[in-house]
């Protein structure tokens, strides 16, 4: 179990740092005004970025998600595979529940973690800033606003998290399955990489319109008055000022992030379990067992 936890959190480091500048983009991309709009699409959004504040400017707000990320693994590799345990036999139905589980649980520190990431990757460069990273943002955002401030957007969260983490690891399973990852296999790390790259793509398809009202919701009153009352009048006024296509905003950028995301958690996860559980049957003295491992936990 801690040697799952360790490569899970090994992955999610990798993830977040390949990932990251594509979440900045989808976030700047869902955010921003209809009537006067900063950025004509993705790859605009990606030069201007770089241009005005250098690369840089891509991984801002990058200190909040590693900063959750342990407690977040832990939570969902935990939650999943105790679950799974629970309902007794590995079926496609008991995996999406085991990792609808894991999401729900997960959103009590990945709800905070956002509201962070989502502010700090909207505020303005230089000395203007309002805040001077993760824990300084959510420390002023309890002082003025407590502790429902903190958790603003949960229900959103819960909506999208709950859900889609069941997508994940049914589609993960599936694949898995499918393509026959076994343990000694030569193809193994590839056939992992897809299978977790398209399980990131299929995750985020199945609730993106919500992932689009949880930004609004938390950078509502970021930059002017607030406009929301909660998600359904969030609904009702961005459908009837942008229409059904601004529930897609910024949906390039996050598939575009998806897979290789996914990809790079996949491949570091594996390369770290293979590795210490080679060095595991060497002390043990059992050359045989020293072979590539599918990563238990995913």
């Amino acid at each position: 179990m801690a040697l799952d936890f360790l490569a899970g959190c090994a992955g999610g480091v990798a993830g977040v740092l390949v990932g990251h500048p594509f979440d900045t983009v989808k976030v700047r991309l869902q955010v921003q005004s209809v009537d006067k709009p900063q950025y004509r699409g993705t790859l605009h959004c990606f030069q201007a970025i770089i241009k005005q504040e250098s690369v840089l400017g891509l991984y801002r707000g990058l200190g909040s998600p590693l900063l959750g990320l342990t407690f977040i693994n832990a939570l969902v590799f935990g939650m999943q595979g105790n679950t799974l345990r629970a309902l007794g036999r590995d079926s496609p139905l008991n995996q999406f529940l085991a990792g609808a589980a894991a999401g729900a649980i997960q959103c009590v520190i990945c709800c905070p973690m956002e509201l962070a990431k989502t502010r700090l990757q909207l505020q303005e460069a230089g000395p203007a800033r309002t805040y001077r990273g993760p824990l300084d943002c959510l420390a002023q955002i309890y002082r003025q606003e407590g502790l429902r401030g903190v958790n603003r957007g949960m229900a959103s969260t819960l909506l999208r998290e709950t859900p889609s983490f069941g997508v994940y690891f049914l589609t993960y399973d599936v694949l898995t399955r499918a393509l026959g990852c076994e343990p000694g296999d030569r193809l193994l790390v590839p056939k992992l990489l897809l299978a977790g790259g398209t399980s990131g793509i299929a995750s985020w398809l199945s609730t993106y319109p919500v992932d689009v009202i949880k930004s609004r919701l938390q950078a509502d009153g970021l930059q002017g008055a607030p406009r929301y009352r909660g998600i359904v009048d969030c609904v009702q006024q961005s459908y009837r000022d942008e229409g059904w296509r601004v529930f897609t905003r910024g949906l390039a950028s996050t598939l575009l992030r998806a897979f290789p995301v996914n990809a790079a958690t996949f491949a570091t996860v594996t390369v770290v379990l293979s590795y210490a559980r080679g060095e595991e049957a060497r002390l043990e003295g059992d050359a045989g067992s020293a072979t590539l491992a599918q990563p238990s936990s995913l």
